[in-house]
């Protein structure tokens, strides 16, 4: 689910996002993005997460390696920090960010929906280029492609103790000849006895061909390509994974050199040939 980080639910309201989507629905889905790092990149220790929001991805994750969380909202950095103590968490944008140190793997779930532009895509993606060792791997999975998108609605919501929420979301594209979608949503929130409070959001999410996605991550010096994410609640996605170009001991780039094929690699991704 992806929402801006100015809206009210990621910054006043943001203690109530664990009831809106609760850490236990992504149980499912982390772990097929768990099966995708393990089979592309080793040795995998340390992962970052960028728009890691509440944390539910990493509160699956964690236990596998270590993680750093960023995410622009110090609001839901805090909620993420009660449920994964054990995590760095850094607030930063996902575009300009400088850590200054890279990562086996860099993990941008829908958060990246937030790059409503190209321009904005591209820095996203040399943010996760730039934070990711040689021989590693980023894993992108927006909610939608340009081919993929379809207008629907979505409802639900959770109560915990004495508090209590639901939400209407619709999803639809009035301008099929640009790069976004609209995500309109609708809050109703009861805490014991007061008032109900009703909120409304509209984001613009971004919504690229898979040709551009391609061509972005190439941009980037990464070596992309689409994967399948099984869901058994949802319609297949698509994720995608750029591996960063290694450099072997002649200086040419494995990606895109075919002259030393055989040449022995060193610790990084897997090749094509010994996934699984």
């Amino acid at each position: 689910m992806n929402m801006k980080k100015n809206s009210a639910l990621y910054s006043t309201l943001a203690e109530w996002w664990p009831l809106l989507s609760p850490p236990q629905d992504y149980e499912e889905e982390a772990n097929l993005f768990l099966d995708l790092l393990r089979r592309n990149c080793h040795p995998l220790k340390h992962v970052l997460e960028l728009g890691s929001g509440g944390g539910n991805n990493a509160s699956h994750l964690k236990k596998h390696f270590a993680m750093t969380l960023v995410d622009l909202s110090p609001q839901m950095l805090a909620v993420s920090k009660k449920l994964n103590p054990e995590c760095e968490h850094i607030v930063g944008d996902m575009r300009e960010l400088q850590i200054g140190k890279q990562f086996d793997a860099v993990f941008v779930h829908d958060a990246i929906n937030s790059m409503n532009s190209e321009e904005d895509l591209l820095k996203a993606i040399q943010t996760s280029a730039r934070h990711c060792r040689l021989g590693g791997i980023v894993l992108m999975v927006p909610d939608f492609f340009k081919e993929t998108f379809k207008s629907s609605t979505h409802h639900g919501g959770n109560d915990l103790d004495s508090k209590r929420l639901r939400y209407l979301e619709w999803q639809y594209d009035p301008d099929p000849t640009d790069s976004s979608y609209i995500s309109a949503m609708v809050y109703m929130i009861r805490d014991g006895s007061h008032p109900m409070i009703v909120e409304s959001d509209q984001h613009v999410s971004g919504l690229f061909t898979q040709e551009t996605w391609l061509r972005l991550f190439q941009a980037a010096n990464l070596k992309p390509e689409l994967v399948p994410i099984p869901h058994s609640q949802a319609n297949q996605r698509l994720a995608i994974l750029g591996k960063k170009n290694r450099i072997d001991r002649y200086g040419i780039s494995k990606n895109f050199s075919s002259r030393f094929e055989s040449y022995p690699s060193s610790h990084g991704c897997a090749s094509k040939n010994s996934q699984s």
